[in-house]
């Protein structure tokens, strides 16, 4: 039986570029069935019924109709426009980064109800606190656990040993954490710092509506995210786009 010409759909807006005169192409993470790209007709008219519905880091309820290529958006109900995380430039820009990741890492069709919970609750996470880095560091971590791409935090991946405190490396391409007698001949391979591995056993323990209340130095800020960032763009194979402006943004906060 064919699937129905018609379905509903809870969805995050990751992107929207236009297209044609008046319409918007639209990249959605849909809870029912993954990544979805749809036509929003006549989107970009002031007066167009779908106008604010279809904005980036945004959460809808879509009705939509399946086409050749792409699908057709015929309805829209915002379900959470996540106000307070757009009126502060590092929040929405960190919001960009986790729909960008989600749009890296979710797959076409294929639903994954983990990565869209996980989502949804780091863009309120960041909304209530824009200035907190800790959403974020979070949201990168999980994005592995339910990508099924978790890094090993707490033996090491060649010998399954425990690691002991300063005698360790962590392998962005190998897994997670080796000790000294396991370290395999790998580019990837960086030092991790023992506040920096307490850092992230602590984040894969916590959830987005309990992050933990520290304060990170500078140093520490940044080894978390080359950490975070590195074994991102190592299994999305690009860069992440928005990092540089992240970056832009940290230094021009410390003067």
């Amino acid at each position: 039986m064919p699937p129905p010409r018609t379905y509903r759909a809870e969805s995050l807006v990751l992107k929207s570029i236009p297209l044609g005169e008046a319409d918007l192409l639209v990249t959605l993470f849909t809870r029912e069935a993954g990544k979805v790209r749809a036509v929003g007709k006549g989107a970009r008219r002031p007066t167009a019924k779908l106008v604010g519905h279809l904005e980036p880091v945004t959460a809808a309820r879509l009705h939509l109709s399946r086409g050749r290529s792409l699908d057709v958006i015929n309805q829209a109900e915002t379900l959470n426009s996540f106000r307070s995380l757009k009126t502060n430039l590092t929040a929405i820009t960190r919001g960009l980064q986790v729909c960008e990741l989600v749009d890296g890492f979710g797959s076409e069709a294929s639903p994954n109800e983990p990565l869209y919970d996980l989502a949804q609750a780091t863009l309120s996470a960041i909304g209530r606190a824009p200035e907190d880095e800790f959403p974020l560091l979070h949201f990168q971590l999980h994005l592995l656990n339910v990508s099924g791409l978790m890094p090993e935090l707490q033996y090491c991946v060649g010998c399954r040993g425990n690691i002991e405190p300063d005698r360790h490396r962590y392998s962005l391409d190998g897994g997670g954490i080796f000790c000294p007698d396991c370290l395999p001949d790998q580019a990837g391979l960086r030092p991790l710092s023992l506040r920096a591995l307490k850092v992230l056993r602590l984040l894969s323990r916590s959830s987005p509506s309990e992050l933990p209340s520290l304060h990170l130095d500078a140093a520490l800020s940044q080894e978390l995210k080359s950490i975070l960032t590195g074994t991102l763009q190592y299994w999305l194979d690009r860069e992440i786009r928005t990092n540089s402006f992240l970056n832009q943004l940290a230094r021009a906060d410390r003067g």
